[in-house]
């Protein structure tokens, strides 16, 4: 089976998506760093958890809207709402359908824990007899 080759266009990356890419990578490890150097309360520049918390989302917001400008990430987008799209076309049990389900489900596992417990004493005594 032979696989298709990819367009030229998907194997590179532009400039600009780097770049993005790149900014996110340090923005996330300024973020992980500036969290741990200024959530010590014993130095002078200690800010409130509140606060960095606050900043720590505002720049993860940031850096999402930032990614969904690249090519990966509009790709993701249209794969997400095609997901959603799709969803909504799913038709889903009744409560009644889910309950016997379960309920089958359940007697099942009972039926089949019964049996494995039978098969375990039976072998036991087996091995028991024959050890001695």
């Amino acid at each position: 089976m032979a696989f298709p080759k990819p367009r030229q266009d998907q194997d590179e990356v532009s400039i600009l998506d780097r770049i993005k890419w790149w900014f996110v990578y340090l923005v996330v490890i300024g973020g992980i760093a500036g969290n741990w150097y200024y959530g010590d309360p014993e130095k002078a520049y200690f800010i409130a958890p509140l606060w960095r918390a606050l900043i720590l989302v505002a720049l993860a917001i940031g850096c999402v809207f930032l990614l969904l400008t690249t090519e990966r990430g509009r790709n993701l987008w249209i794969l997400l709402r095609d997901a959603r799209s799709e969803i909504r076309r799913v038709i889903w049990p009744t409560r009644q359908e889910t309950l016997q389900t379960t309920w089958i489900v359940l007697i099942l596992i009972v039926i089949f824990a019964l049996i494995l417990w039978l098969l375990d004493s039976g072998l036991s005594f087996l091995v028991q007899i024959v050890i001695g």
